[in-house]
């Protein structure tokens, strides 16, 4: 880790261009001048006191256990980097129910089998013989099965609706839409999703296009404008999709709640890349964009995610997942010299191109250190690449790594998923 570790960072402290207090207005009434300072509305402020608490035992380590709730990141990534450092039981127990985000479904490697767990739900079947028993802590799907003698995916939504128990339903899948979705759009599912904002009051989390490669291959998949599902529910937290091809956000899309924005895609062109830099969600924690490869469509570079890197699209932003891409070594050139690598806490660099090279600029930016976690699974590095990220005092990701493809006239690294 960098030097002086538990002083506040100008990033950290510093808003709106504002010098940083002097740490040691803090001090003044002991404990109870520091519990004064975690209720000042500055967010700086609050920082440096973080700091004094450590002098006051197990005090100050409860209010920095306190703080970890508190309504700043900033804050809360401040006080878990120094709890981080203890060793106490109550600071252990702490650290482990600590959950910003909850990643883990993001972080398992892709299988190309349907979705089980979606939005920190278990994934069921809807089947209206069994009827809606779980809405809030289950996910149910809705997919068309083309060998099996059942009602299409618009008859089973329909029923769905009539449901007692459907506007209590928190999340919903929807998997395959017709027999063959590479003809058909998503059109459909987004009409009548819209439609039923009035039944489905309750809606957090959509996951459209949960589509595996027996059915349809993820660069076939034809979507369509997703974007009419934000203003018709408000209250979404979670917004997933599956193949790019077609796939629009049309201007202007504001969306106040919207916490995640998951794009899967064997191509993303980069006007839908655009299209999202310029998406208006104050909330945003969560952005996970799919590039795949330029045999699909996928026609977007480093430069394409600009706004994102550079202009704080999306202040509230934790983890950053630009995946499946065949110019990780690019955008890790961007990566390391632009502001959001200072406030992100996870950054996912897996199912790439990522090699030796592009590794060696990210060991050599400092605030690597700063990140909780960083993926860099299904890359081409070598195992003595790995083992020097194995030194960093971050949850470093880097398993099943690929090998170049040696018989390849144009790209020897490729992105993971790609048709």
């Amino acid at each position: 880790m960098t030097d002086n570790q538990n002083q506040p960072r100008d990033y950290d402290a510093v808003l709106g261009g504002q010098s940083p207090p002097p740490v040691d207005g803090v001090v003044l009434g002991g404990i109870e001048g520091v519990k004064r300072c975690l209720s000042n509305p500055v967010t700086q402020v609050r920082v440096a006191a973080l700091s004094e608490a450590l002098k006051y035992g197990d005090a100050g380590l409860d209010v920095l256990i306190q703080a970890l709730q508190d309504k700043s990141r900033l804050v809360q990534r401040f006080a878990y980097r120094l709890l981080k450092q203890k060793t106490e039981p109550q600071v252990k127990q702490a650290l482990q129910a600590y959950k910003p985000w909850n990643l883990e479904e993001r972080l398992n490697e892709y299988q190309g089998y349907n979705v089980t767990q979606f939005a920190n739900r278990q994934v069921v079947e809807f089947d209206a013989n069994t009827s809606i028993t779980e809405p809030l802590n289950k996910a149910y799907a809705l997919r068309y099965w083309p060998y099996e003698n059942e009602d299409n995916l618009p008859s089973k939504f329909s029923r769905l609706l009539q449901e007692p128990n459907a506007d209590k339903l928190e999340a919903l899948v929807f998997g395959l839409w017709e027999e063959e979705a590479y003809e058909r759009n998503s059109s459909g599912i987004i009409e009548a999703l819209v439609d039923a904002k009035q039944y489905l009051t309750n809606l957090k989390a959509v996951f459209i296009g949960d589509i595996i490669s027996d059915e349809c291959e993820i660069s076939w998949i034809q979507q369509s404008d997703i974007s009419p599902i934000l203003p018709a529910y408000p209250q979404l937290e979670i917004l997933q999709v599956r193949g790019g091809d077609g796939l629009q956000f049309s201007p202007p899309v504001r969306h106040n709640h919207l916490k995640a924005l998951i794009v899967e895609a064997g191509g993303l062109s980069r006007d839908t890349v655009a299209q999202i830099c310029n998406m208006n969600l104050p909330a945003l924690e969560h952005l996970e964009l799919w590039f795949g490869s330029e045999h699909y469509g996928g026609n977007c570079w480093a430069e394409d995610i600009h706004p994102i890197l550079f202009e704080e699209r999306f202040p509230n932003l934790n983890y950053l997942g630009l995946r499946n891409s065949q110019f990780t070594d690019e955008i890790v050139s961007v990566i390391v010299g632009s502001p959001i690598i200072h406030y992100i806490t996870v950054l996912d660099l897996s199912m790439g191109t990522l090699s030796d090279a592009g590794a060696e600029e990210l060991l050599n930016c400092s605030a690597i250190n700063n990140l909780d976690i960083l993926n860099i699974s299904e890359n081409f590095l070598s195992q003595e690449m790995i083992e020097k990220f194995s030194e960093l005092d971050v949850r470093v990701l880097a398993n099943n790594q690929k090998e170049e493809d040696e018989d390849s006239y144009i790209h020897s690294r490729y992105c993971s998923v790609s048709e």
